[in-house]
């Protein structure tokens, strides 16, 4: 009876050793990708350029910082992207207000933001004008925002709004990578055979973890819309695009498993802890 009760001992603490292991390797390979892709647009940009361990490749909103600012994070060994929206406009841009009267209903879970008519010449001059001002401050490319707004009015002059919007940032000599825009990028593939002219990269937001809006929390992702995903970026990589991802979660361990998850599949994950993305 003491034999079994130490070989049963021993049993729980190899199981609970095992436990703890992966536990911290799962957090480890979390830390480790993130120092891969960051994206920091909600983040002050006195905060951000104070903090330590920045990922190799980032997303800010230049919009909020200067040429200088810019110059000392690629100076520092940073690819800089900028966020730019061009599927909605947010009410709080020094320039909603001129294009509110082409904003087409509200953008669901968020209150400041509305969804804009992209097949308007004049947003698309907007967005070309703000592209070179941004690309002015000497930022690698572009984190587009908002091709969704694609699946919001599904009209063949939204996909063409988009198309033009694209296009005309990617003949621009910056990296374009589009967050989200599943719906818009199996479209064109269907229509043109490729990608080449509208971008160089997707990210996806929320592959293995899940927001849950109606009690501002996050969980785990259901295997429907994680296969789904899944297939879209590699549709992505069939057509020699790069995959970046998202993920948000406080919970160390869901982090680990999300991270594992990209890294058996071979794309680029960030793991946030917040929505705000500082």
């Amino acid at each position: 009876m003491a034999k079994n009760m130490y070989i049963l001992g021993v049993g729980l603490v190899i199981i609970l050793v095992a436990v703890i292991w992966g536990v911290v390797s799962t957090i480890k390979i979390a830390a480790d990708i993130n120092t891969e892709f960051g994206v920091y647009i909600g983040a002050e940009p006195e905060n951000l350029i104070a903090r330590e361990n920045l990922a190799k490749t980032m997303v800010i909103d230049a919009q909020y910082y200067t040429k200088k600012e810019i110059a000392d994070l690629k100076a520092a060994g940073h690819t800089v992207y900028t966020y730019l929206n061009i599927g909605s406009v947010e009410t709080f841009r020094d320039y909603y207000k001129e294009y509110e009267s082409i904003t087409l209903g509200a953008y669901e879970n968020w209150e400041d933001e509305r969804w804009v008519d992209v097949s308007q010449k004049a947003w698309q001059d907007f967005i070309a004008d703000k592209a070179k001002e941004l690309r002015k401050k000497g930022v690698d490319g572009f984190f587009v925002d908002n091709c969704d707004v694609y699946y919001y009015n599904h009209e063949s002059k939204i996909f063409e709004g988009v198309c033009a919007i694209l296009r005309d940032l990617h003949s621009g000599n910056g990296y374009v990578m589009i967050n989200g825009g599943d719906d818009f990028v199996m479209d064109y593939l269907s229509a043109y055979g490729d990608l080449d002219d509208v971008l160089d990269g997707v990210n996806q937001e929320s592959i293995y973890t899940s927001i849950d809006w109606e009690n501002d929390s996050f969980s785990v992702n259901n295997h429907h819309d994680r296969d789904y995903f899944l297939k879209y970026l590699n549709l992505v990589k069939n057509c020699g695009k790069d995959r970046y991802a998202i993920e948000y979660t406080t919970s160390g361990r869901v982090a680990g498993k999300a991270a594992m998850l990209a890294k058996s599949r071979g794309y680029t994950v960030y793991i946030a802890d917040s929505l705000e993305l500082k």
